[in-house]
């Protein structure tokens, strides 16, 4: 834990109707973050990718936050378990410490993809502040159009011979 600021929690499920392997096969592709980010983020991935990733990949971004303006974000990805989960870990970015964990456990009907997110925004009081007022209705935003677009993205190529990539 950091010191100097709250920590804040973001933990999301959600069930899609497809394999743990097609989910796998879209998640482990970086490129495909740029797929189910909202468009007013202007999410550019500036880093060259491998096709999938691998534990120590370092992947750079630029992201427009509506009224902040253009900020890099560094991540690590990390504990790679393969078909099963990984982690994003931001080293450079507008957190003071972002670490994003991913899972997807394979459901009755399909699977279900779990995301917990343990953040702390920059600023110690000023952004526990705008934490209140907008980093936690923003980060919501976020991951509500997340989630509309992977369940769109991995159950409209259910019945697709192509694998979910970018």
């Amino acid at each position: 834990m950091q010191k100097g600021g709250a920590m804040y929690r973001l933990k999301r499920r959600q069930r899609v109707q497809t394999s743990v392997e097609r989910a796998w096969n879209f998640l482990q592709h970086p490129a495909n973050l740029d797929r189910i980010t909202p468009p007013d983020l202007r999410f550019r991935i500036i880093s060259e990718l491998p096709e999938i990733m691998y534990n120590g990949l370092i992947v750079e971004y630029r992201i427009t936050i509506p009224m902040l303006g253009t900020h890099t974000w560094v991540t690590e990805i990390k504990h790679i378990r393969q078909g099963l989960s990984f982690v994003d870990e931001q080293r450079l970015g507008p957190y003071r410490f972002w670490y994003h964990y991913h899972e997807i456990q394979p459901d009755s009907s399909g699977v279900l993809l779990l995301d917990q997110v343990d953040y702390q925004p920059p600023l110690g009081l000023l952004g526990k502040i705008a934490h209140t007022v907008y980093i936690q209705k923003t980060l919501q935003r976020i991951f509500d159009y997340r989630q509309v677009m992977v369940e769109k993205i991995l159950t409209q190529e259910l019945h697709s011979s192509e694998p979910p990539t970018s």
